[in-house]
């Protein structure tokens, strides 16, 4: 798959429509307008690829809406050769988007068949980060402390391994509720190993934090 003129000019679009609904981040902007979305399709799903809008990859997971991933990444406030954990590999596009924000990402997919297609598929595109399969609840504690985790489903409530992997002084965003059919978008800052910070944005519709591994 190529990177046409056409697809420059579509992220283009979808750059001013992101403007419109409020991100203001210029390094996030950027990241987007250089990560070619279709990419992350099926060459038959590619038209669909600039549309505002999530869309299924399999094993009943999405890619995530592009504002949802601008958003996100917005409050996660990335810095250049941060250590990120991301939970929830999916198809690995926000993964991307991290990695052109210049971090140092490891990422953790818990369904075998999403973790195996991102292994083989991202290197292909430039896009290298450490990929584990495990269970997103319980983090990678052998690689922690992060600088910054960033989740990317929605879970009933904050892991408590994933705060114990964050530094002091860290960012954990993380989409938390209950119900099936939204989440609250939840920013945590770590102040100390006993005091955290909690701030709320509003309600986001993301598919389920799953616990365990899977063989899917």
């Amino acid at each position: 798959m190529t990177d046409s003129y056409k697809y420059k000019g579509l992220r283009k679009e979808l750059i001013n429509i992101l403007r419109g609904k409020g991100i203001k981040d210029e390094n996030v902007l950027n990241a987007i307008l250089e990560v070619p979305r279709h990419y992350f399709f099926e060459y038959s799903f590619v038209d669909y690829a600039y549309q505002d809008k999530p869309f299924p990859i399999g094993a009943g997971q999405t890619i995530s809406q592009p504002y949802t991933v601008a958003f996100q990444t917005e409050l996660l406030n990335v810095k250049k050769g941060d250590k990120i954990l991301e939970v929830g590999t999916g198809s690995g596009y926000q993964a991307c988007i991290l990695l052109k924000l210049g971090a140092n990402v490891h990422t953790v997919e818990r369904i075998k068949s999403l973790y195996l297609k991102a292994k083989n598929f991202l290197p292909s595109i430039g896009c290298y980060m450490k990929l584990f399969y495990g269970d997103g609840y319980k983090g990678l504690p052998a690689y922690a402390p992060f600088d910054k985790i960033l989740v990317t489903a929605g879970a009933p409530y904050i892991p408590d391994d994933l705060l114990k992997q964050l530094k002091p002084g860290g960012i954990m965003v993380i989409p938390i509720g209950d119900s099936s059919k939204y989440q609250i978008m939840t920013r945590i800052k770590k102040i100390s190993d006993t005091e955290f910070h909690k701030e709320e944005f509003g309600a986001f519709s993301f598919v389920p934090l799953l616990k365990d591994k899977s063989n899917e």
